[in-house]
């Protein structure tokens, strides 16, 4: 079994400065729905991995995270998918935790958790701390131009080396081809 892991924010679903808040404001991008569940077809474990500071920032609950997970989880079933694991850092950048991006604690975490090494396991990310997480963890970082990927690749900070497609859909047609 392959495992794949993806940002949220960006990646997955339309991202918002001001935060994804409520189920209500949690809408997925073209084709990212589609992408996991062929990326589950073809043998994927699925993981998300998000930083969600507005919880410490109080700027909404982890009530209201889990709504917009269940929406999200509802949605990708439609298409047959599904998501085998969600970690996300709540803290407040501050409180300078290990497991918020661009620290590697949380994909540590996951490797120590699903007992996997995470050397060669994409990780899809937008933004500049996406990479930075991937690559201490020692996982191979993928950037989409999603989100923030854009504004990423124009500010010339994507290290030589890393894969940059136009989303989520061609990162899973990437990895899996035509199959």
């Amino acid at each position: 079994m392959h495992t794949i892991i993806l940002d949220r924010d960006g990646v997955i679903n339309e991202d918002s400065p001001d935060y994804i808040k409520t189920a209500d404001e949690w809408q997925p991008l073209p084709g990212s729905l589609q992408a996991i569940a062929r990326l589950c077809h073809h043998g994927y474990r699925v993981i998300v991995v998000s930083n969600q500071s507005g919880i410490g920032r109080h700027r909404f609950s982890i009530s209201a995270l889990n709504e917009i997970h269940q929406k999200m989880l509802t949605h990708l079933a439609q298409y047959g998918g599904h998501i085998d694991a969600i970690f996300f850092c709540p803290h407040d950048p501050k409180d300078d935790c290990t497991c918020r991006k661009p620290k590697p604690g949380l994909l540590q975490d996951i490797g120590t958790r699903l007992k996997i090494p995470l050397a060669g396991v994409p990780v899809v990310g937008d933004k500049i701390t996406d990479i930075q997480a991937a690559q201490a963890a020692g996982a191979q970082p993928i950037l989409v131009r999603t989100g923030q990927g854009q504004v990423t690749v124009n500010s010339g900070q994507v290290p030589a080396g890393v894969p940059v497609y136009d989303n989520l859909a061609a990162v899973s047609e990437a990895l899996i081809g035509n199959k």
